[in-house]
């Protein structure tokens, strides 16, 4: 069992050396990188990294141009801005110094946000499982828009890796408003739009006050203390934006429907 870890950037000269440095264990690390213009690429070079650059095709498609480049079958992906644990490590190896009969096709782990200077536990924040070691043979990248992931075979067999994959993804309340605002919903309104779905002024009504109770509430966000009141509050704006904006895409689509006739 040989392991290529894969990482896609762009701009990232802030994380790209930690990054790499935290995966230096794997037999191959192949950096695609959408023509950063920062020093990203020659800081991944620094680090023994094989970089490969090309333009920015989504997450997915991207991913999946990384794990088709990597020399070996199995994938550990790792995005910039995550960092992989020494517990994690030394699980990832147990499993490539060990008996190779009993692998699995693939495994999750359990990922871990620093935000507003501690780790995460509520909130729906934390365990977040990402399936992110796997053999490609058996699974690949998909994702319209946000929230792409590694979809197994059917029959394949996952299994769940001790130790926390770290997430770093959040620098302030500025930085994350922004990832909503120019991001994240812009996003979501698009893939829910493509998918058929639609809104109405009630659900945008009632989208945000959901969310915040949701991730509050529901999923334990009160344990965070500030942390966790901000964490649910920009999930509620999060929910709100998106519908907005999924409005729109609706009015707009009315409006040319009305054109044409």
């Amino acid at each position: 069992m040989r392991i290529s870890a894969t990482i896609i950037t762009f701009n990232e000269a802030e994380n790209i050396r930690a990054a790499c440095e935290s995966v230096a264990w794997a037999d191959e690390i192949l950096v695609v990188d959408s023509r950063s213009t920062d020093a990203t690429v020659e800081i991944a070079e620094e680090c023994g990294a094989r970089v490969v650059v090309r333009d920015w095709p989504g997450f997915a498609a991207q991913k999946q141009f990384a794990a088709e480049s990597a020399a070996h079958d199995w994938v550990f992906s790792l995005d910039a801005d995550e960092r992989v644990t020494d517990e994690l490590r030394a699980g990832v190896l147990s499993l490539r110094d060990g008996d190779q009969t009993k692998l699995a096709d693939g495994y999750r782990v359990a990922r871990r946000s620093f935000y507003m200077g501690r780790w995460i536990k509520g909130g729906g924040w934390y365990p977040d499982y990402q399936l992110r070691l796997y053999d490609r043979r058996r699974g690949r990248w998909e994702g319209a828009h946000i929230h792409e992931s590694v979809k197994m075979r059917p029959g394949a067999r996952v299994e769940t890796l001790s130790g926390d994959l770290q997430h770093f993804s959040v620098q302030d309340a500025a930085h994350h408003h922004r990832m909503i605002g120019e991001r994240y919903a812009p996003l979501a309104a698009r893939q829910m739009f493509e998918s058929g779905r639609r809104t109405s002024p009630l659900r945008i009504a009632t989208a945000a006050p959901a969310a915040f109770a949701r991730s509050f509430i529901l999923k334990g966000g009160f344990r965070d203390g500030l942390a966790g009141l901000a964490i649910a509050r920009f999930a509620a704006h999060h929910a709100f934006l998106k519908h907005v904006m999924l409005w729109e895409m609706q009015q707009g689509k009315k409006g040319v429907m009305m054109n044409e006739e």
